[in-house]
C-alpha cells in the first residue's frame, strides 16, 4: 500500500516541510505549520508545472524590445508614481492602513476611466454594493461604465469577467478571496497564492490592468505571503498620519518605471485629490520655535522643505532617545558625535526628534538639520525661518556634500528662503547666500545666523 503523501505549510511565511515542526525554522513562529489536504497538494503540484517544459536561450542581442501602453488613471500624483500612467496588462498592488485611503484612491480612479468611456469592474468582498455607492456619491464616480461586484469567490469574478469585456480591474481586497478549487480559509497562504497566480494570468493573457488592495499588519508590511509582492508588477504602500490631511504614495517595486517617485494626496471631503501647492504643504511658517530646524530632501525628481523637530529635556532616570520619521540609531550616532565634539551632556538628557507632516526621511541630508535642531532645543534659542540646513554628517563629524544639492538650493530661493549652511558652495550661482562648514564642530558659528 502506498504511503500518503503529507506537506505541511507555514501560514506566515508560506514555508513547507514533508512533517510538521512546531516551529517554522524560517520565520521562526510557533504552531504555524498546518498539513495541507490532497486537494491542496494537487493544486500546488499544477501550479509549478505551468511552466513550459521547453524554451530555447537566445542572445539579448536578439530579443525585441516590449512596448508598454499606458492609460491615464486621472490623477497627476498617481501616473507619477505608477512610471506615466496604468500599463496595459499590469498587476498592482496597494497597501496601506487601514482608513489611510486605498479604497477611496481605487473607486475615483475607477471613475474616471468610466468617465473616460473604459468599462470598469469593481469588486468588492469587504463592503455591499450599498456601501460603495455612496462612497461614489461623495467622490463623484457614478457613472454607467462602472460596474460593482459584490463577490469573495475567484470563480464567480472569472465568470463575470468571461461575461463582459473590462478595460480595468479593483480588488478589494486580496485577502477575502477564496478560490474553491483550494480549500483553504481566506487570506491563509494557499489561497492568496493561488489567487494572485490567477489574477497575474487574467492579467497578462488578456491585457487587463488589474490593481489588488492588501491589509497591512502590526509589523506594517502587506499580510499574507511575500511571494504576493514578488509576483506582481508594482508594489505601492500609503504612508503618513490617518489623522492627517496628507497621504503620501510610495513606490516599492516597479517593473514599467523607477520607484524613486512619490505622490501626495490630501484628504478631504470628497475624498482623496491631487495635493496643490505642494511646496507649501509640509511647512509654512514666518517664524520658527526653539528647536526646530529646516531642510530640504528629495522625494523622487520633487524636492520638499521640511520641518525638523527636537527636545531636548533633562532626565529623570534612564535617558530616552526616540525619533518619528528619522531613523533611531542615526539619532544616537548623532548624539555621541555631539558629546564627543562639542562637549555637551547630552547622555542626561532625554531627546525626541519629530519630522513634520508625517513624512520618513531615507536620506541623510537631513543629519545637519537635526544637529541644528537639537542644538536649538538645548540651548532654547530660535533659529532663523529663513534659513536650511543641507548635510551628510559622517561618524568622524565631517560634514559632507549630498546630491542634488543646486536643485534643493533653486527650491529654497523659489520658496524664499535667504540662507544655506551648506558642507560646500554650489558649482553655479543661485540666489540664496551659502554658509559653507565642513566639520560639525564649527557648526556653531552659523546656528544661529
Amino acid at each position: 500500500m502506498a504511503k500518503k503523501k503529507t506537506l505541511f505549510e507555514c501560514q506566515s511565511c508560506g514555508f513547507q516541510s514533508p512533517r510538521w515542526m512546531g516551529k517554522c525554522p524560517n520565520c521562526g513562529r510557533w504552531e504555524s505549520l498546518i498539513e495541507l489536504s490532497a486537494e491542496q497538494i494537487k493544486v500546488l503540484q499544477e501550479t509549478a508545472s505551468l511552466s513550459p517544459s521547453k524554451s530555447r536561450a537566445l542572445p539579448i542581442t536578439e530579443v525585441q524590445k516590449e512596448q508598454f501602453a499606458r492609460v491615464s488613471s486621472g490623477s497627476r500624483e498617481l501616473d507619477l508614481v505608477l512610471g506615466g500612467g496604468i500599463v496595459s496588462g499590469s498587476l498592482t498592488l496597494i497597501g496601506g492602513a487601514p482608513g489611510i485611503g486605498k479604497s477611496t484612491l481605487l473607486l475615483k480612479v475607477a471613475g474616471s476611466l468610466a468617465r473616460a468611456g473604459q468599462k470598469v469592474l469593481y469588486v468588492s468582498g469587504e463592503e455591499s454594493a450599498g456601501q460603495i455607492k455612496l462612497r461614489a456619491d461623495r467622490l463623484e464616480a457614478n457613472h454607467p461604465q462602472l460596474y460593482l461586484l459584490n463577490e469573495i469567490r475567484l470563480e464567480g469574478v472569472l465568470s463575470e469577467i468571461e461575461r463582459q469585456e473590462y478595460s480595468l480591474i479593483v480588488i478589494d481586497s486580496i485577502q477575502t478571496l477564496y478560490s474553491e478549487e483550494t480549500p483553504s480559509a481566506p487570506g491563509s497562504v494557499t489561497q492568496v497564492r493561488t489567487i494572485t497566480f490567477e489574477l497575474m494570468r487574467l492579467a497578462k493573457s488578456r491585457e487587463i490592468p488589474v490593481f489588488i488592495i492588501g491589509h497591512i499588519t502590526k509589523e506594517g508590511s502587506i499580510a499574507g505571503p511575500r511571494v504576493l509582492e514578488h509576483m506582481v508588477d508594482t508594489v505601492l504602500y500609503f504612508e503618513g498620519d490617518p489623522n492627517s490631511e496628507l497621504r503620501l504614495l510610495r513606490g516599492f517595486k516597479n517593473r514599467f518605471g523607477s520607484t524613486n517617485e512619490v505622490g501626495i494626496f490630501e484628504m478631504g471631503s470628497r475624498g482623496l485629490r491631487d495635493a496643490e501647492g505642494v511646496a507649501r504643504k509640509f511647512f509654512d511658517k514666518e517664524t520658527l520655535q526653539a528647536g526646530s530646524a529646516l531642510t530640504v530632501v528629495m522625494e523622487g525628481s520633487r524636492p520638499l522643505v521640511i520641518e525638523i523637530q527636537a527636545l531636548v529635556a533633562e532626565a529623570y532616570g534612564h535617558p530616552k532617545r526616540s525619533s518619528t520619521g528619522y531613523d533611531n540609531n542615526r539619532l544616537q550616532m548623532l548624539l555621541a558625535l555631539l558629546e564627543k565634539k562639542l562637549d555637551l551632556p547630552l547622555g542626561t538628557y532625554d531627546v525626541f526628534i519629530n519630522v513634520s507632516g508625517g513624512i520618513r526621511i531615507t536620506e541623510p541630508a537631513a543629519d545637519l538639520a537635526v544637529i541644528a535642531a537639537i542644538l536649538s532645543s538645548y540651548r532654547d534659542r530660535e533659529l532663523s525661518a529663513r534659513s536650511v540646513f543641507l548635510g551628510e554628517v559622517s561618524l568622524t563629524g565631517e560634514v559632507r556634500e549630498i546630491p542634488a544639492m543646486l536643485q534643493r538650493l533653486r527650491e529654497c530661493e523659489t520658496q524664499g528662503f535667504e540662507k544655506a549652511v551648506v558642507p560646500a558652495a554650489p558649482i553655479e550661482e543661485c540666489g540664496i547666500k551659502t554658509y559653507v562648514v565642513s566639520d560639525v564642530a564649527k557648526i556653531v558659528e552659523w546656528i544661529f545666523i
